[in-house]
């Protein structure tokens, strides 16, 4: 069969789909056409600019297809965004909707699609899906960091506030900006840490050193950071020499098990996501080991909800599994019960518990628009599939949050001992 045979074949299965949905968007397909035809000029709708596409999702009806042909442009979207997309997705069971639409049309489409070409690009099955990539050896920590934050630090500054954050903004006000939340951020911790001048903060995965620098800065603190992504440990030196902060702030690139000292205070914001289930007794340990008696932890970490069981909770969804394998390999989510029971088993006392959900809906919406923005220049940088990729993770992230499929929770801990643990009676000291 021709290839302007399975387009009109296509086109009118697509066309009942469309209409048995009640789509407010939609179609261009690889000859320019519209579904339907007379779809306004500024209308949202999905581009389809290859029919391999078609054949691809075929054969491979997979989210990592649908993943290919978007990060290579095959698959777009004009006129919209995914979050225009995601309000106007079919509402109701998708598949009862779907019964009015013609068999016979959908079987004739697939078996003349199956026929077709499906020579669609695959730029993402050369990233690797690593089996070993949690096994919690340093050298395979330090490779699966380089992965995500090495990319280049001048692509994260055009996303970033300028003090380069990359970790959930705290909105005093929804409306805040972006720099603003992010100092607001800095601050929060550092009152729930009630730091005091002299001691000593150790922040776990510093990243380019906005908060060891702002500890130092504004609570008078010894502050070490460490990391293990190379380029983030020379931007943060760079920042500490600027602002002369080389008497009282480092950072070490290691592995931060393999630190030594004792530290009054203890920081981990956003780094607890890269380690691992498997390896979680090892990290409390090294927390413990690494605080001093009745210091205080603060343990900053997205989390997923609990199932119903922990077999349940394995299972993971192919969106999950897409994230840990093409943005954050070895990652792995914990739920908030298993963040208070290790803190618990390992030595420490909880204190306090906070969800930042929603204020991370907002850190990864700003972080989306901020690189949609200045999309030229992240292709410039790091390359069209790459920038589309990061699109599409800091989407889906912003989403994911909106709809309380994940959330990420501040949990206040002290190093367990008998007595009193030294907290103000109340939290007001915290929102002054």
């Amino acid at each position: 069969m021709s290839g302007s045979a399975r387009l009109e074949i296509f086109r009118g299965l697509l066309s009942e789909a469309q209409h048995a949905l009640d789509l407010p968007f939609g179609f261009e397909l690889w000859d320019g056409s519209t579904v339907p035809r007379d779809l306004p000029s500024y209308a949202m709708r999905i581009v389809v600019k290859r029919e391999n596409v078609i054949a691809s999702l075929l054969r491979r009806p997979t989210l990592d297809t649908v993943i290919n042909a978007y990060v290579s442009g095959l698959l777009d979207l004009k006129n919209g965004t995914i979050f225009d997309l995601a309000d106007q997705r079919p509402r109701g069971k998708i598949a009862r909707r779907l019964r009015g639409v013609s068999k016979l049309k959908a079987l004739k489409a697939v078996y003349h699609f199956l026929r077709a070409p499906a020579d669609m690009p695959r730029p993402l099955d050369r990233v690797k899906d690593k089996p070993d990539a949690r096994d919690g050896q340093p050298k395979t920590n330090k490779e699966n960091v380089a992965y995500h934050y090495d990319v280049s630090n001048a692509f994260y500054q055009l996303f970033l506030d300028p003090e380069m954050v990359y970790t959930c903004a705290y909105f005093t006000e929804w409306h805040d900006d972006l720099a603003r939340a992010q100092f607001d951020k800095l601050d929060m911790i550092c009152r729930k840490l009630r730091l005091k001048p002299g001691e000593r903060l150790l922040d776990i995965g510093c990243g380019w050193g906005a908060l060891i620098c702002h500890a130092a800065q504004h609570y008078g603190v010894k502050a070490t950071g460490v990391t293990l992504a190379e380029e983030q440990a020379k931007l943060a030196r760079d920042k500490i020499a600027r602002l002369g902060l080389q008497e009282r702030v480092e950072v070490v690139v290691k592995d931060f098990t393999q630190m030594e000292g004792e530290f009054d205070k203890i920081s981990s914001i956003g780094m607890f996501e890269h380690v691992g289930i498997a390896n979680h007794p090892k990290y409390f340990r090294s927390v413990h080991r690494l605080l001093r008696p009745r210091g205080l932890y603060l343990h900053h970490t997205i989390a997923r909800r609990a199932k119903r069981s922990d077999k349940a909770f394995r299972k993971l969804k192919a969106e999950y599994k897409a994230l840990t394998r093409y943005i954050f390999p070895g990652g792995e989510l914990d739920h908030l019960g298993m963040s208070v029971a290790n803190l618990e088993r390992h030595g420490f006392e909880v204190h306090d518990v906070e969800s930042w959900r929603e204020h991370y809906q907002r850190t990864t919406r700003l972080w989306w628009d901020n690189l949609n923005a200045r999309r030229a220049e992240a292709e410039a940088l790091v390359g069209r599939e790459k920038t589309r990729m990061w699109l599409l993770y800091l989407a889906g992230c912003s989403l994911a949050f909106e709809r309380a499929a994940v959330g990420v929770n501040q949990t206040l801990a002290s190093k367990r001992t008998r007595g009193p643990a030294g907290l103000p009676p109340s939290r007001a000291d915290l929102y002054r």
